[in-house]
């Protein structure tokens, strides 16, 4: 079971998905809702909706904050009867719709040992693509609620989605803030990061809540601490390679930890390299 929504600020709910941590959002207005991110399968999907549903019985629109499984996976049960509007930033939309294959089997083999039964689910899972991209932003109404889509920068794909509620306070930052493990850099942009981060913090006040893509709401200051490191990483990623220190010595002296500093380094010098 996937659980419940808890109310965070007002008329905002969060969901978090037991096996990963995934968070999703729901925002609520006069007679409209907000979806941010739909979870991995259908089964997960359904749950989902009736959890929704335990809190509003007004329609939704989806957004997802970008491509991965744990996050878009589930906007074919969430979006295709009745149809809804799915929102994501043009690069998230264009990796949906052009590589459903590549995504199914990455998924796949990024699951089957840790989680074999979810890997199986995600095998055959049909993709929906979003139906409507930004570019940089762009404002919904959502029951008279204002919430604005934007595109910080590249950090953790290159084509994250981050949702601000402004009258609520809160921002979800999809998977640019992490707080139940280290941030993933399988596809990320290192040197790109701290920048968007930095973008991300000048949407916060101290008081705003922040919902990172897995483990519990942060503060603004929780992810000034996180974009401190990342800068730390960053400016270690470009001194090993002016030096010609390989990745892994890179990792070794980054934060993080070591395993996932070296998908950071490695992404980092293929920056730095023009390869990526």
């Amino acid at each position: 079971m996937i659980g419940r929504f808890v109310e965070i600020a007002d008329r905002v709910h969060v969901l978090r998905e037991p096996l990963l941590r995934v968070n999703v959002t729901l925002v609520v207005g006069d007679g409209a809702a907000l979806l941010v991110d739909t979870l991995s399968t259908a089964g997960q999907a359904t749950e989902l909706a009736a959890a929704a549903r335990a809190v509003t019985s007004h329609p939704w629109t989806l957004v997802n904050t970008h491509h991965h499984f744990d996050h878009c996976f589930g906007n074919a049960t969430l979006a295709a009867d009745p149809p809804r509007r799915v929102y994501a930033h043009e690069r998230t939309a264009e990796a949906i719709r052009e590589r459903p294959d590549r995504l199914r089997r990455e998924a796949y083999e990024e699951m089957r040992a840790e989680q074999p039964a979810l890997a199986e689910e995600l095998v055959d899972i049909e993709l929906l693509a979003p139906t409507h991209t930004i570019h940089s932003e762009a404002v919904l109404d959502i029951g008279g609620r204002r919430v604005v889509l934007r595109h910080p920068g590249r950090g953790h794909t290159a084509g994250d989605l981050v949702v601000h509620v402004p009258d609520a306070d809160v921002l979800v930052a999809g998977d640019l803030v992490e707080q139940s493990g280290p941030p993933a850099f399988e596809e990320s942009y290192p040197l790109q990061w701290p920048d968007t981060v930095a973008e991300l913090l000048r949407m916060t006040t101290p008081a705003t809540v922040v919902v990172p893509g897995h483990g519990d709401p942060v503060d603004a200051g929780f992810v000034r601490a996180q974009h401190g490191q990342l800068v730390e990483l960053a400016w270690l990623i470009r001194a090993g390679h002016t030096g010609g220190a390989p990745p892994e010595r890179v990792a070794a002296e980054a934060p993080f930890g070591a395993r996932a500093a070296l998908y950071a380094a490695r992404r980092g010098y293929a920056e730095l390299d023009g390869t990526t």
